[in-house]
């Protein structure tokens, strides 16, 4: 009660000062600049200049102190030794190279790209397309978009339940080793099997995603113009082809939004192999190696920070691309 009581105080606490925030601001911004007298269409262009700084400023401000310093922090960080003292250079990238646990870090991160941002995106646009086209589909997408409600870290925890392990004879309370185990084969501890447990990491990521993914997909298949879609069962194309050569080429700039955005969430994924495996069987991405090095025992700030800016030079770019692609689409 008194986590929810804080909680709600806050939340309180927050809408009131937001709102006296905007109304105080905008009164001493008319005071200094009153629409009135000799001066007022001086003024009131003044007061327009000004006045949507008041409504960013807080934000410009946050990101700053929450973003922008952390940034130039960790790339200092990065150049100094583990304890952020001592000047040491291009040392730590130089770790980085010939670390084992970095390169199959590295060599993970690019698998679950290869995977999770395709399949995704496939099962998201499916889904989109079957329950358009069903009459309770607005009841399946509940179902499917309900996961983006779970916290990664309670995604983790679930699906780790589905492949729990019990001993040889025991009940197996994990549903894929149940299944298993029905079909006359011996239980499996699937997350320590080599390579394969990183495609069951992969499931609950994809499970999470399919449902923003199809929302965000749904949305544009509806956009599409019903014209090109009736010329096209007019010219004797079945639904297959007005699927594939009708609609998607049409809405392929918000396939690819989609696709970079899960790309992104991809690249600093860290809650479910932290929770599932916590990186060991060879399941280790670049944001829990990082997570270990900065955390865990003695912390090495300098490599721990030289791994956040690997993750953040990987993640720009997309990032960039993302955002450009998306303002093409709103045009």
């Amino acid at each position: 009660m008194d986590q929810l009581a804080f909680a709600a105080g806050t939340i309180v606490a927050g809408v009131f000062a937001c709102v006296a925030w905007f109304w105080g601001s905008n009164w001493l911004l008319d005071a200094a600049y009153p629409a009135r007298g000799p001066q007022a269409g001086a003024n009131i262009l003044r007061a327009n200049m000004i006045r949507p700084w008041l409504f960013i400023g807080p934000a410009v401000a946050f990101l700053a102190v929450y973003l922008v310093y952390p940034v130039i922090n960790s790339a200092w960080r990065s150049l100094h030794d583990a304890a952020g003292r001592n000047w040491v250079g291009m040392d730590n990238y130089t770790w980085l190279l010939h670390d084992a646990k970095f390169r199959e870090a590295i060599w993970n991160n690019m698998l679950w790209l290869a995977v999770v941002p395709a399949l995704a995106t496939l099962f998201g646009l499916l889904a989109a397309q079957i329950t358009d086209r069903i009459r309770w589909g607005n009841v399946a997408k509940s179902f499917v978009f309900m996961p983006m409600a779970i916290s990664f870290v309670g995604a983790g925890v679930i699906w780790k339940f589905i492949y729990d392990y019990r001993g040889e004879g025991q009940e197996q309370i994990g549903l894929l080793n149940a299944i298993w185990t029905s079909l006359g084969h011996a239980p499996e501890t699937w997350l320590t099997v080599p390579f394969w447990n990183n495609f069951l990491l992969m499931a609950v990521l994809i499970w999470i995603q399919t449902g923003f993914a199809m929302v965000i997909l749904s949305a544009a298949l509806r956009g599409i113009p019903e014209e090109t879609i009736e010329a096209a069962i007019l010219d004797g194309a079945n639904p297959w082809q007005v699927f594939f050569r009708i609609k998607v080429p049409q809405i392929w700039g918000t396939i690819a939004v989609v696709w970079t955005t899960i790309t992104i969430v991809v690249l600093k994924v860290f809650d479910i192999v932290f929770v599932m495996t916590n990186g060991q069987w060879g399941t280790q991405v670049l944001a829990n190696l990082m997570y270990d090095w900065m955390f865990r025992g003695a912390p090495d700030y300098g490599r721990g920070s030289a791994i956040a800016i690997v993750i953040m030079a990987l993640v720009t770019p997309i990032m960039v691309w993302n955002i450009r692609n998306a303002r093409k689409e709103m045009r």
